[in-house]
């Protein structure tokens, strides 16, 4: 069995995996179908999974709820009529519409959204949960919220954070980086959802489902 945790990143995908042996890795990949997850793993990636056609979804707004004053790292008004728009001025004139226009950094995140929608089925949905990173790394810390991670010492107690919860090797882990397109933080959020994945709480909402039938849920 593995425990993969999965973060979008520039070069793709970083998919970091805790084996049921005890030793941990993390690769690159291209798509998300080259992940190839087994029926017995569990993967927990930092991606909207199940798209309502309007409106907000209850498990954004309960996790924003969860986090207090940083509640803007989740990001809100992901909506399945999104993905077919080509460009961004398009896409906002039908979200103000519907009640909500759509941010730069939610429509930068919008082609990985539509791969990850592509792969995943209510059936794979055993398999692959959508996590937040922030969710657990407050977790790890008590229950607190971090400092952005943009900040040095965001960053600093996040790496503190994963090395104490068994990444013994973060520091040479975020030295081979370089050149993969992918940056620390998008590491050290794998590294999160991994961990989230082998012990996993789920975000209070109203079990919703979305017009393809997937689950609206966040995990951590």
């Amino acid at each position: 069995m593995r425990w993969i945790g999965v973060d979008g990143c520039r070069g793709g995908w970083i998919a970091v995996t805790i084996y049921d042996a005890g030793w941990r890795d993390f690769r690159i990949v291209e798509a998300i179908e080259e992940l190839a997850p087994g029926a017995r793993d569990r993967v927990m990636i930092d991606i909207p999974i199940g798209l309502p056609a309007s409106g907000r979804r209850a498990c954004d707004l309960a996790a924003r709820a969860m986090l207090g004053a940083a509640r803007s790292r989740v990001f809100l008004d992901a909506r399945r009529p999104l993905l077919r728009h080509r460009s961004y001025e398009a896409a906002n004139l039908w979200a103000k519409r519907d009640g909500a226009g759509v941010s730069r950094q939610l429509w930068n995140i919008l082609p990985k959204i539509a791969a990850l929608d592509r792969y995943v089925t209510p059936e794979r949905q055993t398999t692959i949960r959508e996590g937040h990173p922030e969710l657990v790394f407050a977790r790890l810390n008590g229950g607190a919220a971090l400092a952005s991670k943009k900040t040095p010492p965001g960053r600093a107690r996040r790496r503190d954070l994963v090395m104490a919860a068994g990444f013994g090797a973060i520091d040479a882990w975020l030295g081979r980086l370089r050149g993969t397109g992918a940056a620390a933080d998008d590491l050290l959020d794998a590294c999160a959802l991994a961990l989230a994945a082998q012990h996993p709480r789920r975000v209070g909402g109203t079990g919703e489902t979305d017009p393809r039938g997937l689950r609206m849920e966040i995990w951590y």
